[in-house]
């Protein structure tokens, strides 16, 4: 720790420094019940995500003892804590008196005076919440596709596709698409001709690279997309051995990991999207066609299977929107569909809301303009290169007339 640290009670081990004739603080477990019992000389996390919490301060204390009580999660708003002080004084009030606490991020310090004043408070603060998410890409890419192309399209920060830009590595179809590194995208895995695990870089400026020597099982119909604000992960599809439930991790250098074993119900024709500005979910898919979804949280864990709403269907395409909700849209069940399901902020997905633009399948979805969606490209009968645009409130807006090489079997990502 460098600086000046003389004035300041918090020393670079963590221990916060013993008040004047006071022993110094130990930090226990984080505390979730609905009652405990404080000692002197201890510094308690009091977890309140569930339930208030009424803590017994000791029935006899020396001067100077002191404990601290810190809200771990940023709850005591919604449920806080209440001291009872056992005999003694509390500020010069016998424990008659109520004594709460109650400000999400608040953190108490008390001391013991002596009978007369008993416990006082010398820090009664509210920590500012600092963390501050990566800000969202502003652009996003279409590329590869149906036909086995290498083709790939720009989108704009106001949802604009570009013409198209020459293939870059192998191409292929059937593959996925996600963001890593706060800023950039990776395409990965897919069919070129044969099932593969490659990957392809995109840089903050939409710039494709060379392929990556693939990483972990070949498999194509998967879904991708990013978690914990920088990274990423592929998950479920076909692999030669039919359908499976592995992931692979994407680093924030965009490195992908070696398999990780499959969480939840095998299947393939999957999709994927952020949600909750920091995790993501893996919805839908085949065979048959299911609404089951698995949740990803912001370390990369799969959770085992949730049902969803709506009707269940395969090849459709989702991105995310507003920040941190997401959208599910169009696909294929007995015939082509435009219905859409919203994601909330925290994974749930909502029943069909009624379809717009023109149903396809086989289609791909990203985020651009730091808040909003696009579906693109797709199967209606033939091949297209149709575009609908999603609002910042996940509104999906009528047809765009298409740009570039019509085609289906695409993947999309966004990046700065």
């Amino acid at each position: 720790m460098s600086g000046v640290t003389g004035d300041n009670p918090y020393r670079s081990s963590g221990v916060i420094a013993a008040a004047a004739g006071g022993g110094g603080v130990s930090w226990q477990a984080i505390e979730t019940g609905s009652t405990m019992t404080a000692e002197a000389g201890n510094g308690y996390w009091i977890d309140t995500t569930s339930n208030a919490c009424t803590i017994t301060l000791p029935s006899s204390a020396s001067d100077g003892d002191q404990i601290i009580f810190a809200d771990y999660d940023r709850t005591w708003g919604t449920y806080g804590i209440e001291l009872d002080s056992n005999g003694l004084n509390y500020q010069g009030e016998d424990d008659t008196f109520t004594v709460e606490y109650g400000t999400d991020g608040q953190v108490v310090h008390i001391v013991y005076s002596g009978a007369t004043n008993g416990w006082i408070p010398t820090l009664d603060k509210t920590v500012a919440y600092v963390p501050s998410k990566v800000p969202e890409n502003d652009e996003g890419i279409f590329g590869f596709g149906g036909g086995l192309t290498g083709v790939t399209n720009l989108i704009s920060n106001v949802g604009v596709v570009s013409t198209d830009v020459a293939a870059v590595g192998t191409a292929r179809q059937s593959l996925a698409a996600c963001e890593y590194g706060g800023d950039k995208g990776i395409f990965g895995y897919g069919n070129t001709g044969s099932k593969t695990a490659m990957t392809n870089l995109v840089s903050n400026v939409g710039v494709v690279a060379a392929d990556v020597t693939g990483v972990g099982t070949a498999r194509l119909d998967l879904g991708s997309c990013s978690y914990g604000l920088d990274k990423g992960i592929f998950g479920y599809g076909e692999s030669a051995a039919g359908a499976v439930a592995m992931t692979n991790l994407i680093s924030n250098v965009g490195v992908a990991a070696l398999d990780v074993t499959g969480v939840g119900t095998a299947r393939t024709l999957i999709v994927a999207t952020e949600y909750g500005g920091d995790k993501g979910i893996f919805a839908y898919g085949a065979w048959p066609v299911m609404t089951t979804n698995n949740l990803v949280s912001n370390v990369g864990v799969v959770a085992t299977d949730t049902t969803g709403a709506g009707t269940a269907r395969a090849y459709l395409a989702a991105c995310a929107y507003g920040g941190d909700k997401g959208i599910l849209g169009f696909g294929n069940i007995g015939g082509v569909q435009n219905m859409s399901n919203l994601i909330s902020n925290v994974g749930v997905i909502s029943a069909d809301v009624a379809g717009v633009g023109t149903a396809r399948n086989s289609l791909g979805a990203t985020q651009y303009g730091s808040d909003k969606g696009i579906f693109g490209y797709g199967t209606t009968g033939p091949m297209s290169s149709l575009t609908n645009l999603v609002s910042n409130a996940g509104v999906v807006a009528t047809d765009v007339a298409g740009v570039g090489t019509a085609r289906n079997y695409v993947a999309a990502c966004s990046f700065a």
